[in-house]
């Protein structure tokens, strides 16, 4: 919109007065990921060299019997499993870009947009592996009786999601650890993902002693969210959400566990340009395909939670 002016005065804006663009963008707001920090690549090197899948091989149970001396032993013949990852997902994003507006723009259009295209690319992979796996979760690390000894944590259940406040968001915390636990999941390397309406939660809450965030800070510090309980917290907007209730309230898919629950694999990642058929100008295309799996469900947890107190 051009300078307001008075009645009968001419418009000069666009004509005699230049249109400018600004040499820096506008920033753009991006939804952060945390999907590198809380799942394991550790088959990835195998399938980038050949293959769409590695199979990988599990240890067999064996029966640990009671014995007194002179008893005869009984053999087992031992059977190993195996879980197959498989790359079978893919991503990809494409623009086209004109010579004309390639040499008259004042800014690489191309690497600006490639840059742009990759980041929205990694939300969308996320937002797609946390909409998947929550349901994979095992069933001693979520629900009303979480706990696979004492069923003691009160994780939420489609249908009666458990409703967190600043005064028990500390209890639903240490309950995903005591889950944990007790499905003797290691301590090292635990995590949790977390709405911002939760974590919000967490820096309202009564934690004064800075050996909560595991660290010798107040957890209440620059808004960031640290270690409770063992567990690395990441905030994202990206968890599934679902809205339920008479008073259609909106409850979040939390998931917690540990790097060895998730496998992750990207096989192929390539971005090229090339010149248009039909046009002057470059066609910029991105693809990326990738692949994960639950492999130790055990090490996966999922909590159906609210911060609004729902009617079923």
């Amino acid at each position: 919109m051009a300078y307001p002016k008075s009645t009968g005065m001419p418009v000069v804006s666009g004509t005699q007065v230049p249109l400018l663009y600004a040499k820096q963008l506008l920033i753009e707001l991006y939804e952060s990921t945390c999907l590198s920090k809380v799942a394991n690549t550790d088959y990835e090197g195998q399938l980038s060299n050949y293959g769409d899948t590695v199979r990988i091989r599990t240890l067999p149970d064996i029966a640990i019997n009671d014995y007194v001396k002179g008893q005869a032993l009984t053999y087992e013949h031992l059977d190993p499993g195996y879980v197959d990852l498989l790359i079978d997902k893919g991503l990809s994003w494409s623009f086209a870009l004109d010579d004309i507006d390639i040499k008259q723009f004042d800014y690489d259009q191309k690497v600006k947009w490639q840059a742009h295209g990759g980041r929205e690319l990694k939300i969308k992979l996320e937002r797609n592996v946390w909409a998947d796996i929550y349901s994979d979760a095992h069933s001693t690390n979520s629900g009303i009786t979480a706990g696979a000894i004492s069923g003691d944590y009160d994780l939420g259940v489609v249908g009666d999601a458990f409703n967190v406040t600043s005064s028990n968001v500390l209890d639903v915390i240490t309950g995903m650890a005591s889950a944990l636990d007790e499905n003797d999941v290691p301590d090292e390397g635990r995590w949790a993902i977390l709405p911002a309406n939760i974590t919000r939660l967490i820096k309202l809450s009564d934690l004064k002693d800075a050996s909560l965030a595991g660290d010798n800070t107040s957890i209440l510090r620059n808004g960031r969210i640290g270690m409770i309980d063992n567990i690395t917290l990441y905030q994202s907007n990206l968890i599934n959400t679902v809205v339920e209730g008479t008073n259609s309230v909106t409850a979040h898919n939390v998931i917690f566990g540990h790097p060895c629950a998730l496998s992750f694999a990207a096989q192929m990642s390539q971005t090229e340009s090339l010149k248009n058929p039909n046009s002057f100008g470059d066609l910029v295309r991105s693809l990326f395909v990738y692949g994960y799996k639950v492999v130790k469900a055990e090490a996966l947890g999922h909590a159906f939670l609210t911060t609004t107190a729902a009617t079923y």
